[in-house]
């Protein structure tokens, strides 16, 4: 079997190609087996005033591509512009390899897988951003 699996908690909601869906009161587990489906889960979407640093701004692009918002060949320049920005300042090696994993997502027009590898640098974002700069 190929495609997403989407294992969504009760009352979790998903976007699909514009459409909102909220799962029922059990989990379950969803495949999605059509190639460029707009997929979001909305428990991990980003709102438009919550794009307030560099990482959370590459991830909204991404974001846009997935909720169907945005179109991929336009979002893909800008996405790999952003990541290429994002490596200049984020040196360390699991850093490195979230960024290289979002890039051959980009380029293979994966963007959920895209959008996962970089919302794995929020944390790390917020931690840098909370130190005191001396």
């Amino acid at each position: 079997m190929s495609g997403l699996v989407l294992k969504l908690g009760p009352r979790e909601r998903v976007l699909i190609n514009g459409a909102v869906i909220e799962n029922g009161d059990k989990r379950s587990r969803l495949s999605i087996m059509t190639p460029g489906a707009h997929i979001l889960r909305l428990r991990d979407a980003i709102h438009p005033g919550e794009v307030t640093t560099p990482v959370r701004r590459v991830c909204y692009i991404a974001q846009l591509v997935l909720s169907g918002d945005a179109d991929p060949a336009d979002a893909r320049h800008q996405l790999l512009r952003g990541i290429e920005q994002l490596s200049q300042v984020l040196t360390d090696h699991d850093s490195r390899a979230h960024l290289t994993a979002a890039t051959d997502a980009v380029i293979g027009g994966q963007h959920y897988q895209a959008l996962k590898s970089l919302r794995a640098l929020l944390p790390r974002e917020e931690r840098l951003l909370a130190v005191p700069v001396r």
